[in-house]
Formats: structure tokens, C-alpha cells, sequence
């Protein structure tokens, strides 16, 4: 009573701002509470079509405690809500586990039922005698996991792809036998719920795209659905929680289809980059309803439902979209319309496999409006977004009916200011017919492009002037589509250049983060396999990739050819035999599909990937060993698009056999270790013996003791061979002295290609060199980022030079976004780390940068480096999740006074000093905030 006597005399933010003080006097565990969040199922918050038996569970803790780790959990698993309130886990109840593991703990209840919701939480303790209250609640939906689970719903079409045109595999380059173009279907089904569901859940397949409608309202906000796999041996299903659209009585299902990579129609004037033709759209679904009184319902896929052409008249992944809004039907997936003119549908078969689609889901994300519209030609204007992105168009015109507008967007300008689809591919564009009522908006839903422009013809933009009264342009955005991987990074210096380039290269990732890692939003939008493991890290700084990941291993396994070859592409729509097999038989490019297994381990701590991808590992290794000719290997494309006297390519300055062997051996290296992890010993001494052999091939083919060279000692050869262990510890300071001396000799230009500018940037950074990464990225007047930024890249370029022949937003090259977080800002994973477990904050202070600042939600939580040159030196806040430690590297010398919390080191007995190496202080430290501060001025 006092006390609040007290404090009713002072002012109010005095008054609670001492109240809080006194309560952390009198209570303390109220500020150091251990707390459960972020609960994830198969590493998402709350999914749906979950089919894994035993899906891993993970969660992040949370503590204003320092060194705090968790010592055990207690999981309770239940198949209602209200169970689940009353703490009692009649699924799973895990009971007082001790163990340290919060990321992928794998479920062990009862086996889980198809179509069910689960509930779950958790309860901790950590090693200070501290313990979480329970966690919020968490759910996930079990997916259907036999074909009984579909209740008899059978793949429907309006039409069926005549047996002879179906072209699982096409050969590039093959003339087509055939032109025309298919019919983009409606599909309707009306039916009648028994009652009013308590849950109501659709399960849907529409090949190559679909877009549900329910009772006249779209379900979810997906955009391509489902995610395009390698079609013939398996296909995506979604679920849909739709229990709000579903009403007790009369109820409408209706679904759209597109042609996606499932069909690309033969038209001559649009563009097709090739010809995959698994059949024409079809159906499948399973719409479960259940009531509350436990009863169920099912409305699936069969031939009592209608169909008839929709108002989407073409529809090409690679071509565009035609939509002729006369052709609409108002009120088409809605109960009581009248149907009587629409046809039967017909049974068609399917692929033999379908799987959940539990990677994200395509989304719109940004949306730009035109910074500038211009009128290039009579009746052309273009439309300027500032944004080179993946994406389509949202139109909004008002005209009269049957009046028709066309749009084609580009990524750059030609010489007379049109747009230009030269560099891309000739034919993308967007069709849009009016119906004459109002302003009518469209978007277009089974196609996407990347770029910055839009040329309209057919209409003029409101407020010019229209004599001859065309259709008037309300408006026009573009809309940014990607996947909906959760952003999980932020990277900010004082180096305007590098901010530039971190986001030049950002929007490379996202521009080409879809339902497979894409090289391009436009001319391609292959899943070329290089990149995942060679731009995976700088991607996983930023964006959560693990579940499309483990996608892309699944396509990669349905890929994989009788012989046991990983193809460069995954899935492969297209044989490519240009060149030989250069294009289709590659070790940097099919290596992924070992390499990628292992870093989803290290990245996320996913040891089910090495399992379930073992087979697939083994056979292609077992593959390169049949190419291999003396151990070596020279096939494939090498260091693709090198810096060297030719315009860019195939591998100039290094020779065919370095990269490819270098990567046999890393392969072979990687084998043996996940050989170990999986119990298999027999397997990883079978693989070192291996490896050891091509080492000594390696080296006595490539390496020039005398030189201490390797080949022709490019900065590919010699960082290749660096960065996968083939240099004797006796050679390696030599090896990177070479690197770094060509480097300097060249005016601090880089020469390295796709596949060699990751691993340059490795050992530059592992040797303490990122003064030589700086002096390459920090200007604008060589091929490389300044360069591309000064000639008005928005996103990084598929060459250095940034031609305007290849495409200008690709994912290849952006390898210096992973040094930006890792090496300049200093959040790397530590040696033998998993997930993030062991960290190692090691800023790199370098060149005129006088602050950095990352931050990365890691499995474990959230880990922050951000520093800053003082006067009196270098100030370091850094922050370490819960379940982590971390080294702490300082720039200083013995003699600098160094602090945390304004304390000298001594005064904080949870921080371990480890001495002084190579100009820096070394301290351990457990979870919490710290704010370190060297003075050097003493």
C-alpha cells in the first residue's frame, strides 16, 4: 500500500518504470523466465497434408538468462483440442524427456490416422533449475496416405491428349509435328452438406495449375498450385483448410486448370522453350466435410461432375495468357447455377504417385506501381516499375465489350524505348478481352515472367488523351510472385555499394525461389541443379529453404536415370543435347544431389534427408566412377561462364577434368561422413579409400610442386582444390598466395565462373583474406556488382558484364551474399556445427566499412551480430539463442582493454577467454545478449 502511495505522486512513465524495477528486486525469475515458442511440424508452424509417419517437431526457446541450454521436454500430442487443454496427450504424452534436442524430434505416438488434426505443445527445463510453463498450443493435418485415403476420387478432364502426342521427355532442339492450342477448362460440382461442418478440408490436384473457387469465393491464396514435379512419376496435392466457405445445404465446388509444365501448347507466335506434353489439364479431389457429431461426408472428383471452356483461352508457362472476359459465366461455383449446357466430364488417368505438397506455396508478395508511363509509339506505352522481379501483371481497364488490350512485359528496353524480349525468347505477353461493365480487374493465374516493363497496346492510360476511344487504363501493377519461404535475414553496413549489392542480388533469390530453385523468371525457369548447393547458403542467410529443399531432393530421386545419372536439371522437362550431353551431364550440377543432403543436415539438422537420399547418393557416385577415366573426369560444362578471352561459356581458363574432379572427390568425402552418421561403416571406408585414390590422381594431374599451381593455376583450379582438401597442409599457404597474387595482378578483377567464385570466396574468407573480397566488390569499373548496379541492374545479372543478350535477373553469381552475412558481419556456423548449434561471430572489419549489421533466425532462435569502429575502436552487440554457443572473435591485440557490459572480461564469469591468435580476442560464450567493446587506444 505504500508503495503504491508512493508512487501515485510521481509522474506516470517514472511511476512505471520503477514499478518495474521493483518487481525484478522482488521477483527475478519474472524477467528470466524460460519460455517455449515458434512451435513447427515438419519445420512448418502449421501445416496441412503432413505424410511423414513420424514428422519431426521442433520449437525455440527463449530466456533473458545467460548459458541457458534445455536439459528436457515433455510433449504432449492430442487428437482434440480440449484433451489437449486439460493436458492430456492421448496420442503421444513423451512424458519427462531428458535430452538437449528442440529441432527435429521426431514424433513417437501412436501411429497417426489420414485426414486428422493433431494438437500439440511443449513443456522444458533448462540447466539452471528452470522450467517453461506449457507452450501455446500447435497444430498439424495428417495428408492422405493411400490411395483408399481419396474415398474414390478419380483424375476428370474436359479432354484427353491423344496417346501419340504425349511427350514425357522431349529432345531440345526437335521440331514440333504439330500446332494448336488446348482448352482451358471449368469444372464444377454441386452438392449438398448433410449439416453445418465443424471442419471442412479440401484436397486437391489440378494439373499442370488449378484454382479453386468454393461457393463463389477463391480457396487459399496460393498462386501455381501445386508445385510442378517430373510428372510421369509423381504429382503435388494440396490441402485446404475451407470450413468457413462451407455451408450446411446447397454448396458449389469449382476448379479452374491450366497447362503449367504439364502441357505447353505448340503456338507458333508465342514463345516455348520446350515442348513437354504429359496430357491435357485434369482433376483430382477430395473435399472431406465433418460434423459434430462425428459422422463425415465426402464430395471427390468423379463422373457425375460438369465441365465446359473457360474465359482463359491460352495459357503457356513460357508463352502467356489469353483471357476473354466475354466467356465469363457469373456465378459458375456457386449452388443453383444453371449447368444444363456444360458436358460430362471424362475419367483420364493420372500420374502414379501423389504427394503433399508441404513445401510453401507460391504467394504474391510485393507490388509496384509504374514510376513512369510513356508514350514510345503511337499506340505503345510503357510502363516503368523500377524493379527488375518475378511476377504478373494486375490490370484494371474500363471499355467496351469485346475491346481487347495486350501486354508484354520485359526486362529491358531496346534502342527506340519499346520493351524487348530478344535476350528471353520472342511471344510473352498477356491477352486481356473486355466484357464492357465497369472497371474490370485481372490478373493472369497459370503463367508468370520476370520484369521491369510492360508495353501496353490496345489501350491508353487514364488522363491521356483518346481520341479514338480505346479501352481506358485505370491502372496497371506489377505484382511480385515467389515462394513463400519465410524470410529469416536482414543484412545492412555503412557501405552504400554493398547495401546495393546485397540487394541486387536479394532479388535474384527471390525472383527465382518458386516451386523449384529456378536459374530465371523468364526465358527458362528450369531447376538447374548447380545452384542449390553453390547459392544455397547465401540463400538460407535469408530465406528458410529447408522444406523446398527437401522438394528438390524428391525431384532430383524422380529424375535420376536407370544408370544411376543425376541430371543437370531437376525436374528434367527437356533432354539437351546441344553440345553433346554437356547440357544434361555435369558433376558440378548432379552433384547436388549429395551435396545438397548434406547441407540441409548441416543447415537444419535434417538427418531424415540423408536416409531417405542414401540410395540416390550412392548410385550416382557409383555413376561418376563408370565417366571417371583414370579417376579423372572431364566431362560436363566446368567453370560455366568464366571470366576469360571468349564471350561466356563453357569453361575458358580452366581445364576440363579440375572441376569436374574436384567435385568427385568432395562428393566421395561428403559420402563417407554421411556413411558414418547412418551407420553404414562398411560404406564410408569403402568411399575414404575411394577419395584417397582420386586425391593422388588429382594432384598428380593438376598440381605443380614446383609452382605450387594447380592447372593452369586459375582462381578456380586453385580455390577448387583448396576448398575440397586436395592440398597437402604443407602447400596451402603457397596455394592461396597464388590466389591472392593473380587476384592483385589483375587489378583485383575476378576471373572465376558459376561453379569456382563460391569456393574463391571460401578460402579467401577461411584465410583471413576478405581484404581481397573487399577490393574486388567495392567498385564499379570491373565486371562484377558496381558494374552491374552503374549500368541499371535492379537484379543480378546472369553474366558479369551485364549483356543485354542473356538475362538480367538470374540466380547464378550471387555467391557474395553469403560472405556478406558470414564474412562482413561475421555470423558463421562453426566447425562440425549443426543447425546452427556451435556459432562463430567473426566480423570482418575491412576497407572503409565502419559498422555491419546481420541478423539470422537460425532452428535455434535468433542470432545477431552488429558492429561498429569507435573512436576508441571496435564495439560488437551480439546475440545467441537458447540450445547455442558461439565463439566471439575481436579485432584486438594483448594490450586492448576489452569489455562486456562496460565490465572488463574478468568480472563475467560466464564468459570464457580464449586467448589472443592472428589479432584477435577469442571468448566462448552461452546464449544471451552481449555487448562487447575493445579499446585500443590504452
Amino acid at each position: 500500500m505504500k508503495i503504491r502511495s508512493f508512487l501515485s505522486f510521481l509522474p506516470s512513465p517514472a511511476a512505471a518504470a520503477l514499478l518495474t524495477l521493483i518487481v525484478l528486486i522482488y521477483h527475478p525469475a519474472t524477467a528470466q523466465k524460460l519460455r517455449v515458442a515458434n512451435l513447427k511440424c515438419a519445420d512448418q508452424p502449421h501445416p496441412l497434408g503432413v505424410q511423414a509417419a513420424t514428422p519431426a517437431l521442433s520449437w525455440q526457446l527463449r530466456s533473458d538468462r545467460r548459458n541457458v541450454r534445455q536439459t528436457a521436454y515433455h510433449i504432449l500430442v492430442s487428437d482434440s483440442r480440449q484433451g489437449l487443454d486439460k493436458n492430456l496427450g492421448n496420442v503421444w504424452d513423451s512424458g519427462k524427456t531428458q535430452s538437449g534436442s528442440s529441432i527435429q524430434v521426431s514424433y513417437a505416438g501412436r501411429a497417426l490416422q489420414p485426414a486428422t488434426t493433431y494438437f500439440w505443445k511443449v513443456k522444458t527445463w533448462d540447466n539452471q533449475s528452470g522450467a517453461s510453463e506449457w507452450s501455446a498450443p500447435a497444430e498439424w493435418q495428417t495428408g492422405l496416405f493411400a490411395p483408399s485415403d481419396w474415398k474414390g476420387a478419380a483424375w476428370i478432364a474436359y479432354e484427353q491428349l491423344p496417346a501419340d502426342r504425349v511427350t514425357v521427355l522431349p529432345v531440345d532442339g526437335k521440331k514440333d509435328a504439330y500446332n494448336g492450342n488446348n482448352t482451358l477448362p471449368l469444372l464444377r460440382k454441386q452438392f449438398v452438406a448433410k449439416k453445418q461442418p465443424v471442419k471442412a478440408t479440401l484436397y486437391i490436384s489440378g494439373l499442370g495449375q488449378f484454382e479453386a473457387v468454393l461457393n463463389g469465393q477463391k480457396v487459399g491464396n496460393h498462386f501455381l498450385d501445386p508445385g510442378w514435379t517430373k510428372y510421369d512419376k509423381q504429382a503435388q496435392y494440396v490441402a485446404f483448410d475451407v470450413t468457413s466457405q462451407v455451408k450446411g445445404g446447397a454448396n458449389a465446388l469449382g476448379v479452374m486448370l491450366g497447362n503449367g509444365f504439364y502441357y505447353v501448347p505448340p503456338v507458333k507466335e508465342r514463345y516455348r522453350k520446350l515442348k513437354s506434353a504429359f496430357g491435357y489439364p485434369k482433376l483430382i479431389c477430395r473435399l472431406a466435410l465433418n460434423f459434430a457429431d462425428g459422422t463425415q461426408q465426402d464430395v471427390v472428383s468423379d463422373p457425375s461432375w460438369q465441365t465446359a471452356a473457360g474465359p482463359v483461352t491460352f495459357s503457356s508457362i513460357y508463352g502467356g495468357e489469353d483471357y476473354n472476359a466475354t466467356l465469363e459465366q457469373a456465378g459458375w461455383a456457386t449452388a443453383g447455377f444453371d449447368a444444363h449446357k456444360w458436358r460430362p466430364v471424362i475419367a483420364v488417368d493420372g500420374p502414379a504417385e501423389l504427394v503433399a505438397q508441404q513445401q510453401e506455396p507460391l504467394r504474391v508478395f510485393d507490388t509496384f506501381r509504374a514510376q513512369s508511363v510513356a508514350q514510345v509509339q503511337p499506340g505503345k506505352w510503357v510502363y516503368d516499375y523500377g524493379q527488375n522481379a518475378s511476377g504478373i501483371i494486375e490490370l484494371q481497364v474500363k471499355g467496351r465489350r469485346g475491346d481487347t488490350v495486350r501486354i508484354a512485359p520485359a526486362e529491358l528496353l531496346a534502342a527506340d524505348k519499346t520493351i524487348t524480349q530478344k535476350n528471353v525468347g520472342r511471344g510473352f505477353y498477356f491477352t486481356y478481352v473486355l466484357k464492357g461493365n465497369g472497371v474490370e480487374t485481372w490478373r493472369p493465374r497459370f503463367t508468370y515472367y520476370g520484369f521491369r516493363y510492360a508495353q501496353v497496346e490496345g489501350g491508353v492510360p487514364k488522363g491521356e488523351s483518346n481520341p479514338q476511344h480505346r479501352p481506358e487504363i485505370v491502372g496497371l501493377a506489377a505484382l511480385h510472385t515467389r515462394n513463400a519461404a519465410a524470410q529469416v535475414g536482414e543484412f545492412s553496413c555503412s557501405n552504400d555499394l554493398l547495401n546495393r549489392t546485397h540487394k541486387l542480388i536479394d532479388w535474384s533469390i527471390k525472383s527465382n525461389l518458386a516451386s523449384v530453385f529456378t536459374d530465371c523468371p523468364h526465358r527458362e525457369k528450369l531447376g538447374w541443379l548447380e545452384e542449390t548447393h553453390l547459392m544455397g547458403a547465401s540463400m538460407r542467410y535469408g530465406y528458410d529453404i529447408a522444406a523446398l529443399g527437401r522438394k528438390t531432393l524428391a525431384d532430383m530421386r524422380a529424375s535420376q536415370t536407370a544408370e544411376g545419372l543425376v541430371p543437370e536439371i531437376a525436374p528434367e522437362y527437356v533432354k539437351f543435347e546441344w553440345g553433346g550431353d554437356i547440357f544434361r551431364d555435369s558433376p558440378e550440377w548432379g552433384s547436388a544431389s549429395i551435396i545438397l543432403p548434406w547441407y540441409l543436415y548441416q543447415w537444419y539438422g535434417d538427418r531424415p534427408a540423408l536416409a531417405e537420399n542414401y540410395e540416390m547418393m550412392r548410385r550416382y557416385v557409383a555413376y561418376l566412377g563408370t565417366q571417371a577415366n583414370g579417376h579423372i573426369i572431364t566431362k560436363g560444362l566446368g567453370d560455366w561462364y568464366d571470366l576469360g578471352p571468349k564471350p561466356p561459356g563453357t569453361s575458358q581458363l580452366t581445364p576440363m577434368g579440375v572441376t569436374g574432379t574436384a567435385t568427385y572427390y568432395y562428393d566421395l568425402s561428403i559420402l563417407a561422413q554421411i556413411a558414418r552418421l547412418l551407420g553404414k561403416t562398411a560404406d564410408a571406408t569403402a568411399y575414404e579409400q575411394l577419395g584417397a585414390e582420386v586425391k593422388t590422381a588429382f594432384n598428380q594431374k593438376f598440381f605443380n610442386p614446383a609452382t605450387k599451381q594447380y592447372a593452369t593455376g586459375s582462381q578456380t583450379a586453385n580455390a577448387m582444390a583448396m576448398y575440397m582438401g586436395l592440398v597437402a597442409p604443407a602447400d596451402k599457404a603457397a596455394v592461396i598466395e597464388n590466389i591472392v597474387q593473380d587476384i592483385r595482378s589483375r587489378d583485383n578483377t575476378l576471373t572465376a565462373g558459376d561453379i569456382g567464385y563460391r569456393y574463391l570466396l571460401r578460402v579467401l574468407e577461411d584465410a583471413g583474406r576478405s581484404d581481397v573480397i573487399f577490393a574486388m566488390n567495392n567498385r564499379s569499373d570491373v565486371p562484377g556488382y558496381g558494374y552491374q548496379l552503374a549500368h541499371g541492374a535492379t537484379a543480378l545479372t546472369e553474366s558479369w558484364a551485364a549483356l543485354p543478350t542473356v538475362s538480367n535477373n538470374h540466380l547464378m553469381l550471387g555467391h557474395l551474399q553469403e560472405w556478406l552475412y558470414g564474412g562482413l558481419a561475421g555470423i558463421r556456423p562453426a566447425e562440425e556445427s549443426v543447425a546452427f548449434d556451435k556459432i562463430d561471430i567473426r566480423p570482418e572489419p575491412v576497407g572503409d566499412v565502419r559498422s555491419a549489421r546481420a541478423t539470422h533466425l537460425s532452428p535455434y532462435g535468433l542470432i545477431v551480430s552488429d558492429w561498429k569502429k569507435v573512436g576508441y575502436g571496435f564495439a560488437l552487440t551480439v546475440t545467441i539463442p537458447v540450445n547455442a554457443t558461439a565463439t566471439i572473435y575481436l579485432p584486438a591485440t594483448a594490450s586492448a582493454r576489452i569489455t562486456e557490459g562496460g565490465q572488463p572480461l574478468a568480472k563475467h564469469p560466464e564468459l570464457q577467454s580464449l586467448g589472443f591468435a592472428e589479432g584477435r580476442a577469442r571468448v566462448k560464450v552461452g546464449s544471451g545478449t552481449y555487448h562487447f567493446e575493445v579499446n585500443s587506444t590504452l
